[in-house]
């Protein structure tokens, strides 16, 4: 018999009385692995009221034994750290050293909210006037909910429900319905470390439970990693229910390769930065912008991609795995045929990939476009898939206006030996995240994540010290303490308990 995913609601893992499930799927194999329930808009209505009754207690304990309780969950996640990637990697197709980085970066995240009580800290001012002083405390905002993604089906959750927990808010959760399982497994061991109830809650859905906790009165602030136009529908609805909202959305991360750089160093990260994780990642390089001599190097770059394979999660060997599932892969196979007809150069074409024992699995293999121009579809569009794009350039101010014309801003890298082009190229770019001969700058948690233009929507980026004021309200105190003098030097201060 098929699972079947529960709730998670005031501590308590229970059945949904939902009449309507959706599969889990395995994408190497297509075979059910669970179902999901479309959570009955009234259990969410549910599971909301009693994060705000636990949000009534929780906000008071005090922050140290906060961190600490972190403390405990961060040793459980260690603990699991292989049982979590295998269930991540079954349902979300990852190979299982990407699942376990996947646990890894999450973890980390946990990390950081163990410092609460240094990241809430306020500020004073003494004598701001005569005998006045100001100061400013960090206070929680109530029940936020987190909306995330089946790429990245344990880091993107503990981006978001540690540090709003840890900050003194409670928490409902909406994984996505295709990974859910991850999830579930984050939340028993978020039991096991002594949270009370209420504090963390799991619900799981579509598009209407989605829109429910959107339009939900008591949700004050929502945190959401998706695709660009589901990022823009979250963030309008979310803003005009006057909400708080930070909406991260895709991207089209450009690495632009400079002709003094190191070839085999650019390859080699070229290729897990493009191919890995199938490309399902919105900081995949999907753009090289060769400049200059590097446009040499071509073939080189041909050959290297075309060694690595699609695989299972257990094979060792395996460079990848298969996309989500089978509207993902069409999409993809679509934006192939798109670049033969609109007149890139195809070297690579892994639309016929075929992984032995697993035919039914939705595996692409690697692709490269040669030649592509910035009308092109596979240009325009995210393809969120194992692809690279070659684009050329004859000066370094040239690649950046490429990227400064791209509507997107997730992040970009450069590979140089110059610390001039280095630096030009970090101070006139228009990407919130810049790697300097490094593809994927992802900042590890004490900094934010720090998207731009249409690849983010909202004004506080995730974890790091913007996540904390993302989670948080500052209420400042001016205060002036009446005193008398006494005659012999004495200072007697007169307080009024009237």
């Amino acid at each position: 018999m098929t699972q079947k995913i529960n709730l998670y609601i005031n501590g308590a893992f229970t059945a949904s009385t939902a009449t309507a499930y959706l599969p889990v799927e395995n994408p190497a194999t297509q075979e059910i692995i669970a179902e999901v329930p479309l959570t009955e808009l009234k259990e969410i209505d549910q599971a909301i009221a009693l994060a705000g009754e636990a949000f009534k207690t929780w906000k008071e304990v005090a922050t140290p034994e906060r961190a600490r309780l972190f403390l405990k969950y961060q040793h459980l996640l260690k603990e699991h750290q292989k049982e979590i990637a295998e269930i991540l990697a079954t349902e979300n197709g990852k190979t299982f050293a990407d699942a376990m980085g996947d646990v890894w970066r999450g973890i980390e995240v946990v990390e950081h909210a163990c410092s609460i009580p240094t990241l809430m800290m306020g500020e004073t001012v003494e004598n701001v006037a005569r005998a006045v002083d100001t100061y400013s405390y960090i206070q929680p905002l109530g029940v936020c909910a987190g909306i995330t993604p089946f790429n990245f089906p344990a880091m993107i959750p503990l981006w978001m429900f540690p540090m709003a927990i840890a900050c003194g808010n409670t928490f409902i959760l909406k994984p996505s319905e295709q990974a859910p399982m991850t999830a579930m497994k984050l939340a028993e061991l978020f039991q096991q470390a002594g949270f009370p109830k209420g504090v963390l809650n799991i619900v799981h859905g579509s598009k209407d439970q989605v829109n429910h906790i959107l339009n939900h009165e008591d949700i004050r602030a929502i945190s959401f990693v998706g695709s660009v136009p589901v990022a823009e529908h979250v963030y309008r609805t979310g803003t005009h229910n006057l909400k708080r909202v930070q909406a991260f959305g895709g991207a089209k991360n450009h690495m632009v390769v400079m002709p003094d750089a190191n070839k085999q160093q650019v390859i080699n990260n070229l290729v897990g930065a493009s191919c890995g994780a199938a490309g399902q990642r919105c900081m995949a390089i999907s753009v090289a912008v060769l400049v200059g001599e590097a446009q040499n190097w071509v073939n080189d770059i041909k050959n290297a991609l075309s060694t690595i394979k699609p695989g299972v999660w257990s094979d060792d060997a395996a460079a990848y795995g298969p996309l989500i599932n089978k509207q993902a892969k069409e999409k993809v196979l679509r934006l192939i045929k798109s670049g033969y007809d609109q007149g890139a150069e195809v070297l690579l074409d892994g639309s016929d990939c075929v992984v032995p024992g697993y035919e039914k699995g939705y595996f692409v293999g690697p692709t490269l476009f040669n030649k592509v121009t910035t009308d092109m579809d596979i240009y325009k569009e995210e393809i969120f898939g194992p692809a690279l794009l070659l684009v050329t350039a004859d000066t370094l101010d040239e690649a950046i206006q490429i990227i400064n014309n791209n509507p997107y801003g997730n992040g970009t890298s450069i590979f140089t030996n110059s610390g001039a082009a280095a630096r030009k190229f970090q101070h006139e770019i228009q990407v919130g995240q810049i790697g300097v001969n490094l593809p994927i700058p992802v900042p590890l948690p004490f900094f934010s994540f720090t998207g731009w233009r249409k690849s983010f929507f909202g004004d506080l980026h995730s974890y790091g010290k913007q996540g904390v004021r993302f989670y948080t309200e500052t209420k400042t105190i001016t205060a002036r303490w009446f005193e008398e003098d006494v005659p012999g030097g004495n200072v007697n201060m007169t307080i009024n308990l009237k």
